[in-house]
C-alpha cells in the first residue's frame, strides 16, 4: 500500500522488539475514538497481528485473549466506549466480500484494526490512520511508518511528536 495523496508522513518509529511494539500500540490507542479506521499494511509476518494484539489488550484489558482473525477474518471486542473490529482480510476474493463481516458497521460507530487493507481497494476510507510495518536493521526489529491527513497530525502529535 502506498501513501495516498490525502495522507502524509506522520512519524517513523524503531521498534526493536515486541515489548517496544506493545508499548507503542498502547500509545495509539490513547487517541483512538469510534469511527477511526487504522489500516495495518506490510508483508507477511512482519508484526501486524502483534501490535493489533498490544492495542486491543490495551484497550480491552490485559488479560483479553487476542487470536489471530486469519481464519475467522473477523473479532469484535467490546470497550467502554463501544467496539473494537478487528479484520484480516487477506483471504478475501473481492472488496465487496468484506460487507458480509460488517465492515460498514465497524467504520460507522467502531475502532477498526484492518490487516491486509489494499483487499478493501476504494472501500477503504480516505482519512484511515495507514501503519506500515518494515523490516528493521537487526533482527527482529520493526520500522513502523503512521501516515495520515492532517486531524491524525494534530491527534498524534502530543504522542509521537511531529515525525
Amino acid at each position: 500500500m502506498t501513501v495516498g495523496t490525502s495522507e502524509q508522513m506522520l512519524a517513523e518509529i524503531l521498534l526493536n522488539d515486541l515489548a517496544a511494539t506493545e508499548r507503542t500500540a498502547a500509545m495509539l490507542g490513547v487517541v483512538l475514538e469510534p469511527g477511526d479506521v487504522i489500516a495495518l499494511d506490510g508483508p507477511l509476518g512482519i508484526g501486524k497481528t502483534a501490535f493489533a494484539r498490544g492495542l486491543i489488550r490495551h484497550l480491552a484489558g490485559a488479560a483479553t485473549e487476542v487470536p489471530s482473525p486469519t481464519f475467522n477474518l473477523v473479532f469484535a471486542y467490546d470497550l467502554d466506549n463501544g467496539v473494537l473490529w478487528h479484520f484480516d482480510l487477506f483471504r478475501i476474493e473481492r472488496p465487496e466480500d468484506a460487507y458480509e463481516l460488517g465492515i460498514e458497521e465497524a467504520f460507522a460507530d467502531g475502532i477498526s484494526l484492518i490487516e491486509w487493507p489494499a483487499r478493501l481497494g476504494g472501500l477503504l476510507p480516505d482519512d484511515c490512520l495507514t501503519l506500515t510495518f518494515l523490516a528493521g536493521a537487526n533482527d527482529g526489529a520493526r520500522r513502523l511508518q503512521m501516515a495520515g491527513n492532517e486531524a491524525w497530525r494534530r491527534r498524534l502529535g502530543s504522542v509521537v511528536g511531529d515525525g
